[in-house]
């Protein structure tokens, strides 16, 4: 006689209370004190934040896709788990852990994680806390089938996050696919220029500029979650997953030569009108060629695994939970004491990150008002005149109200052609006062087409250098006589803090968030940058930026050392 199979315990009013508690005590933790910065998106709701960013035309439009897959794929495993629950044998009775302890244990290193991300000021450090809460409270709520079927979809959510470090990753892809696209043209006759991140036709038909978008990682997110979809849909080992998700990679890189090169052979032949609705097109046609080729590895991993029998689809059943132990669910009501707690705390926590002491150290001296940063000079010497440039409308409203600035711009006496524009932007108690410049510049009409590091030197003090990111950027003019003209220039921007300067936005990042856990105040940062026309050559123009800094960075920069040098 077979042994009859164990159904699934159902649950007490006492069990779904508890569960209730602790779905309410989550909400207000992520909700009220879900997101510390409140510069330009105004809310303390992470929620709230996190949908923000999936709106059309941003890096994770496709938040919306991921976050319906990941309710169809819980949906499914359910299924699959139900389908096959009548193979799974009972579970012996006897003393079993209390099932509650890892739902528990999720939930409370959400919250932990959740005032980490607080703490930092960093939201998609909590949105990661706030997905191990899901998990933990799925798994609270339906045991251990709940559990199981919730784990991928959960962390599938993970590709609806935002990630500011693929820009840099999408800088360096779309360079290789411009190069590799510029050579293939080559090889079939066609000669087309190139010019950092511009394509120009030899004859002067047709001229491009090879935006962020073309570079794939505006979609790359996107196709590495297909793909890794893919693969967990066909495959049950992880190691077969994970390969397949990885092949969306080298695919999209493929993808988007085969786009680029597309644009120029149309081009080529019927002109700019025709590269332009190629570009519009295999924007469509990227996608069909990475999941094609995606899928036809899949295809081939499944004919080679089919005389084998290796092949499984579905989430193996979980045995189910007997009947006899369902007083283990009375340890919910424990897990609800416990979860409620934690997040009190996290909420007292939150509150007092909220009233954090600005510190007074700076590495910029500052005017008479403790808020901005000190004037710049108006003149330098006989060389340079400094205009007032003044803070836009828009600047003002973005930014947080106690953000800092001063601005000028350097026109030189002997040649008002040759300027320089110089400018520092000083952080409140909010980090969103500082931002990635390469954020403005895109926004602004400016093309960045290759970026170096470079140490500006200090006129008073010769052994501390000034280390700096330094963008060759280009715009179109359009001269007098209608022409559109192409000007190139050097952006130069580096980071000023209390008792350090950095190069980039990603030591910034870092820098602060040590010091915010390791003094428990917030540090104001500077962010200043120099701008100017390279028409002359790079040399030139950094000749210009130092000997502008010569007369300036005195005025309005302490002595502090570069980190790590």
């Amino acid at each position: 006689m077979s042994n009859p199979v164990a159904k699934s315990p159902v649950r007490s009013s006492s069990h779904w209370l508890a569960v209730g508690a602790c779905a309410v005590a989550g909400v207000a933790v992520f909700q009220f004190f879900g997101n510390p910065s409140l510069g330009y998106i105004h809310t303390r709701s992470l929620f709230t934040w996190w949908v923000s960013q999936w709106t059309p035309g941003s890096d994770t439009e496709h938040g919306w896709l991921i976050l319906a897959l990941s309710g169809w794929l819980f949906w499914r495993n359910l299924r699959a788990q139900s389908s096959l629950e009548g193979r799974a044998p009972a579970r012996p009775v006897g003393r079993e852990p209390n099932p509650s302890m890892v739902p528990v244990g999720a939930m409370f290193a959400g919250l932990t994680i959740h005032l980490l991300g607080y703490a930092l000021e960093q939201a998609r450090v909590s949105i990661v806390g706030l997905l191990f809460f899901t998990w933990g409270l799925l798994a609270l709520a339906g045991g251990v089938r709940w559990r199981r079927a919730a784990a991928f979809p959960v962390a599938f959510l993970l590709f609806a996050i935002p990630l500011n470090v693929l820009d840099t990753v999408g800088f360096y892809l779309r360079l290789g696919v411009i190069d590799v696209a510029w050579k293939l043209a080559h090889a079939v006759g066609i000669d087309v220029i190139r010019n950092g991140t511009q394509l120009t036709s030899a004859h002067g038909g047709y001229q491009y500029d090879v935006a962020a978008a073309c570079s794939g990682i505006r979609s790359l997110t996107a196709l590495a979650a297909l793909s890794l979809l893919l693969g967990y849909l066909n495959f049950r080992s992880w190691g077969k997953r994970l390969f397949v998700g990885l092949l969306c990679f080298p695919f999209a890189f493929l993808g988007n030569v085969a786009r680029i090169f597309s644009v120029i052979v149309m081009a080529e032949w019927r002109g700019q009108a025709a590269g332009t609705r190629a570009h519009d097109i295999m924007g469509f046609g990227v996608f069909v060629i990475v999941l094609g080729l995606v899928q036809g590895v899949v295809w081939i991993m499944e004919r080679r695994e089919q005389g084998a029998g290796s092949k499984e689809q579905g989430v193996p059943p979980e045995p189910a939970e007997p009947t006899s132990n369902l007083l283990r669910y009375n340890g919910s009501v424990r897990a609800a004491c416990i979860v409620g707690a934690t997040a009190a705390l996290v909420m007292l926590a939150a509150h007092q990150l909220n009233n954090l002491q600005i510190s007074p150290r700076s590495g910029i001296k500052l005017a008479a008002d403790g808020l901005n940063p000190v004037a710049l000079p108006a003149s330098i010497g006989l060389d340079w005149a400094g205009q007032l440039a003044e803070v836009t409308p828009i600047e003002r409203e973005t930014l947080p109200p106690d953000t800092g600035f001063s601005r000028r711009n350097y026109v030189s006496l002997l040649d008002r052609r040759q300027q320089v524009l110089l400018s520092i932007v000083l952080s409140g108690r909010d980090r969103t006062s500082i931002h990635r410049p390469e954020l403005c510049l895109v926004g602004q009409g400016w093309t960045i087409t290759g970026r170096f590091r470079h140490a500006f030197v200090r006129p008073d003090t010769r052994d501390v250098l000034i280390p700096a990111t330094v963008l060759r950027i280009e715009r179109e003019f359009t001269a007098k006589d209608g022409r559109k003209v192409k000007v190139p220039g050097l952006f130069a921007y580096w980071f000023v803090g209390a008792d350090k300067v950095v190069a980039t936005n990603a030591e910034r990042v870092a820098y602060t968030s040590f010091d915010r856990l390791r003094h428990f105040e917030a540090h104001r940062w500077a962010y200043v940058f120099a701008q100017t026309f390279a028409v002359d050559g790079e040399e030139p123009a950094l000749a210009r930026i130092q000997s502008v800094l010569d007369g300036t960075v005195p005025n309005f920069q302490e002595p502090v050392p570069a980190a790590g040098l």
